[in-house]
């Protein structure tokens, strides 16, 4: 049974790999809890320093740049605050000193609901991603549980639910019909990717093309997620969804 829409967050907390991760995965969700009151929070694992197909590239200077779209993605999607963890793009591990930072986190925003990649994923190509997913599980078990790493961020918290975005087996959704420009937008705000993620050429002469055939790519998805509840049901993203955390 596929279940759809959890009440309101009071706070929200959304675990990414990489800058642009939570766009995809559950930005419209976000930003229809932020309109409602919900207070949302990003945390973005890596520093994105791999996003890029030019072997010339100033790192430094695209790190810089990525923190940047974060923030004006995050913005875009009305969030009270982003967080940035700077570890290596492309060499994400999931061990106990990374799981330490993420349960800091988790006790200091204290969020009644997480989102984050989906670990169990078949044949997912990204290690960052697999990696992702599970500091996500193990964070949330650290922080709830007083004995791992006592005091470290504060008292220990267990949020109600998570959801699992890019989901192997998605059996709840989010309806985010009215927010699907909020979503597209945040995510356009991510100018570094549109080359190589969203075939997006900036200054070039299809460059309009280019966005609305984007923006069409990201609602046929939702269009899809809606579908796994009934036959055009609308628009939603689709999660795995733990409650017995």
């Amino acid at each position: 049974m596929t279940t759809q829409n959890l009440a309101v967050p009071d706070v929200a907390l959304a675990i990414g790999a990489h800058p642009d991760d939570i766009e995809f995965g559950c930005g419209a969700t976000l930003a229809k809890w932020a309109a409602a009151g919900a207070s949302v929070h990003l945390l973005i694992l890596t520093d994105g320093s791999k996003g890029t197909w030019d072997a010339a590239e100033d790192l430094d200077a695209l790190v810089a740049r990525r923190q940047h779209e974060a923030r004006e993605a995050a913005q875009a999607l009305g969030a009270t605050s982003v967080r940035f963890l700077g570890m290596s793009d492309g060499e994400l591990e999931s061990g106990a000193r990374e799981r330490a930072l993420v349960c800091e986190v988790l006790r200091q925003v204290r969020p009644d609901v997480v989102l984050g990649h989906d670990p169990w994923k078949r044949y997912r190509l990204h290690p960052d991603h697999r990696h992702a997913g599970w500091l996500t599980l193990d964070g949330i078990v650290a922080a709830r549980d007083p004995q791992f790493f006592p005091g470290l961020g504060g008292p220990h918290h267990r949020p109600d639910t998570l959801l699992l975005f890019e989901a192997e087996v998605p059996d709840h959704i989010e309806r985010i019909d009215a927010y699907l420009v909020e979503k597209v937008d945040a995510l356009l705000a991510h100018r570094s990717q549109w080359r190589s993620t969203m075939k997006i050429i900036a200054g070039e002469p299809n460059e309009d093309h280019e966005r609305a055939a984007f923006a069409q790519r990201i609602e046929t998805q939702a269009r899809a997620d809606g579908a796994l509840v009934e036959r055009d049901a609308g628009l939603a993203e689709a999660f795995h969804r733990l409650d017995e955390l």
